[in-house]
């Protein structure tokens, strides 16, 4: 079912409330005064559309860098007699006072506020107008919603010396809010006291305490006839805590887990304590004592563990104290515990460290609230996809996608997550991953390079990038790839592996693609990018990856592309290519490249003339001769004089070499080719070689040309055949034939 889940195309409620958001101006909205959206008036949204549109709003202001957020966007929702919000999920920075205070008319049943940092106590009175509705409410790490700003009185320099304090608000408690059932107040700041605050509610289902001191829970009893789920994660227990817990019958979910690095805890877990808990808690179906030490052993001998397969029965437990159960736990969470490598354990989901189904348990339960626990799970996911097969590769990945999303900013997570990413995308998992799972494997990898300059994100990020066919499954997000590559390649200090793997991506991206992407990377800076590189290997007289990469990639860009060929010039691309040429004479890889790319420079006839010194012409007859790479570098070379020959005897302004004798050298080397030669060289089009055909100026530029389409179609006939057919060559052929000033072995091999 995951497999046809990460298939299907998303809804047409989702597609909907993406477009709206992206353009909210021009569907639901238009602007007051240039800057205020504003809903039409004949719009009038329940609270399923509205609710979606608040929680994506959210989502994509988190995840999509391109997606900008709007001032006013709360405001929309602010008169319920057109808009109903019902329940909404708001996150981190995004949302500010202002935007609690525009919706404080709707009636909320469902409020989650997760590491709202910026919320203030003047969001505490905005939550009191959604008193008599409220059902669930997180607060879930909103630290300074607790705190309000306190002016102290005086004159105005006064108030310029000491700027506002921020003082603790005592007075707030929950009254009023007779319907809540479901609160969470994770992390909350020290100094609230808890339990007044908690006092007026009635009837309490669930509650989250998750990272709060608290020496004396003994109010949580007035709940013992309603609380069913309870949250202590990193509370330091005591033996009154351990009682007090006994006492609340009702409960189905029991947290008390640990992070066991965070800090020092007296308490140690005991076969006594959960004999307690077994005996009291007759409803429990879900136990988390993650990170928690035992302190004396709850295991059942060895002896018994040989027995048979492994079994969820309680009877067969081999952890002591649960053999009481009355049936299978629904979860047990023994993360980072000695317990989960035991044999036999009563639960059907179990958190841990034993294997990959434990390990993804354990993302799945702790990612939202607990990052500093899921990297190190993702740590071991990481181990698992390296040194053995995945066997949930689809769980695993989503979950991993999940956390990189929901933790942008965590750097664990993030160097973790994209470390994952590299070894569940490669090619042995190809097979199993749709579309949209790959794409978005690819937001995130490109969120993650946006956000982190740290070099192993970048490089976990980048071969990441490597495990895709380039340039097509980039293609969708093809103007940011690129940017954000040249955005890595241009800062001053590099890391010479990422540096090389970003050449390398770069110059996928520009291989095979169409004209206007590469006109639009050369606006970006591509081409200067390049020269800047080569520029640097050059002066360490080092020719490595990067300095072939690099010229590679221009002859990619340049082709067919006459602004990228007149960028390279500008650049002083001339200059840099003689030196190279000069200061390695025998790397035939990089004359091939820089050659490839003078051939596609030589194409635009506006250019031409730049060429036209006795230098350069010189270095290209010389070049002639060249045996590197094959016929390659020679060919090249060939082509690029053939090119010049073409626009006549009048355009020859240089006195040394002579044309004639650059000429006689140029049918030299076409003679000396082995007409059967594989090749190193990709043509997407002949258009430049064709249009040295149908002209009697220069006969060996015609023959060169004939030469070209001879070996290609004849060596790849099933690639340039129809190539040539299409591009309406085989006319031109015949009448070259018909032509007097064509030379006769010219005429035999374009027969």
């Amino acid at each position: 079912s995951l497999k046809m889940a990460s298939d299907s195309p998303e809804s047409l409620m989702t597609l909907c409330t993406d477009y709206c958001l992206r353009n909210l101006e021009g569907t639901l909205c238009y602007l007051l005064d240039n800057e205020t959206l504003r809903l039409h008036p004949d719009i009038f949204l329940p609270s399923e559309i509205c609710d979606k549109l608040v929680n994506e709003y959210v989502e994509l202001v988190k995840t999509d860098s391109v997606f900008e957020p709007h001032e006013s966007f709360f405001t929309l929702f602010s008169d319920p007699r057109s808009t109903r919000l019902a329940r909404i999920h708001l996150r981190e920075q995004i949302v500010q006072d202002q935007d609690l205070e525009a919706i404080r008319k709707q009636d909320l049943v469902e409020l989650y506020l997760t590491n709202c940092e910026k919320l203030t106590a003047k969001s505490l009175q905005t939550l009191v107008s959604f008193s008599h509705t409220l059902i669930s409410l997180s607060l879930f790490g909103c630290c300074n919603i607790f705190y309000e700003e306190e002016n102290p009185g005086g004159c105005e320099d006064d108030c310029l010396v000491n700027p506002t304090r921020q003082v603790l608000v005592k007075d707030f408690t929950f009254e009023g809010f007779s319907r809540l059932r479901f609160l969470n107040l994770g992390r909350l700041i020290e100094g609230v006291n808890v339990e007044t605050l908690l006092r007026p509610l009635a009837s309490l289902a669930a509650l989250d305490l998750s990272g709060i001191q608290l020496n004396d829970v003994g109010f949580l009893t007035q709940w013992k006839d309603s609380l069913v789920s309870l949250v202590l994660y990193n509370m330091d227990l005591s033996e009154e805590h351990i009682q007090v817990i006994a006492q609340l019958r009702k409960l189905r979910h029991l947290d008390i887990s640990r992070d066991h690095l965070s800090s020092y805890y007296k308490f140690k877990l005991t076969r006594r304590v959960l004999n307690l808990f077994v005996e009291n808690l007759v409803n429990l179906t879900s136990l988390d004592i993650s990170g928690h030490t035992m302190l004396e052993n709850c295991t059942i001998p060895s002896m018994e563990e040989k027995m048979g397969q492994t079994s969820i029965e309680p009877a067969k437990s081999s952890i002591a104290p649960f053999r009481g159960l009355k049936r299978p736990l629904q979860f047990l969470g023994l993360f980072e515990t000695s317990l989960c490598r035991l044999m036999h354990i009563p639960a059907y989901k179990v958190s841990g460290d034993k294997n990959e189904e434990q390990v993804l348990n354990a993302i799945e339960a702790y990612t939202e609230h607990r990052p500093e626990i899921t990297s190190r799970a993702i740590n071991l996911l990481f181990d698992i996809a390296r040194i053995e097969r995945c066997s949930q590769l689809l769980r695993a990945l989503q979950l991993v996608i999940t956390a990189l999303k929901c933790h942008k900013d965590d750097k664990n997570i993030q160097v973790t997550g994209s470390a994952a990413l590299f070894y569940l995308t490669n090619s042995e998992y190809r097979m199993e991953q749709s579309v949209k799972l790959r794409r978005q494997v690819i937001q995130v990898v490109l969120n993650g390079m946006e956000s982190y300059q740290e070099v192993t994100v970048q490089r976990n990020c980048c071969l990441t990038l490597c495990n895709f066919s380039i340039p097509e499954e980039l293609e969708f997000q093809y103007r940011r790839v690129n940017e954000l590559l040249l955005n890595i390649l241009n800062q001053s200090r590099q890391d010479e592996s990422i540096q090389r793997i970003a050449v390398h991506l770069c110059n996928a991206l520009v291989c095979q693609v169409d004209n206007d992407h590469k006109e639009a990377v050369g606006k970006m800076g591509f081409v200067m990018t390049m020269l800047k590189l080569i520029q640097k290997k050059l002066a360490d007289k080092t020719c490595d990856q990067v300095m072939e990469f690099s010229w590679s990639a221009l002859w990619n860009i340049t082709d067919e592309t006459p602004d990228n060929c007149e960028m390279f010039l500008n650049y002083s691309g001339m200059k840099l290519f003689l030196e190279c040429l000069k200061e390695f004479p025998e790397k035939q890889e990089l004359h091939r490249n820089m050659l490839g790319l003078l051939g596609n420079v030589a194409e635009v006839k506006e250019l031409r003339p730049q060429l036209m010194t006795s230098q350069f012409i010189s270095v290209f007859s010389n070049l002639l001769e060249s045996k590197a790479d094959g016929i390659e570098v020679s060919y090249n070379a060939c082509g690029v004089l053939s090119h010049i020959m073409f626009d006549g005897p009048e355009a020859w302004g240089i006195c040394e070499p002579h044309r004639e004798e650059v000429v006689k050298r140029m049918w030299a080397a076409i003679q000396s080719w082995d007409i059967n030669s594989r090749r190193n060289i990709n043509y997407r089009s002949f258009e430049p070689i064709l249009r040295l055909l149908p002209q009697g100026i220069s006969p060996v530029s015609q023959h060169w040309a004939t030469w070209a389409l001879y070996n290609l179609v004849s060596v790849y006939p099933d690639k340039y055949c129809p190539l040539l057919i299409k591009e309406g060559g085989i006319p031109l052929l015949k009448d070259m034939i018909k032509m007097a000033s064509a030379r006769q072995e010219t005429k035999e091999m374009a027969r």
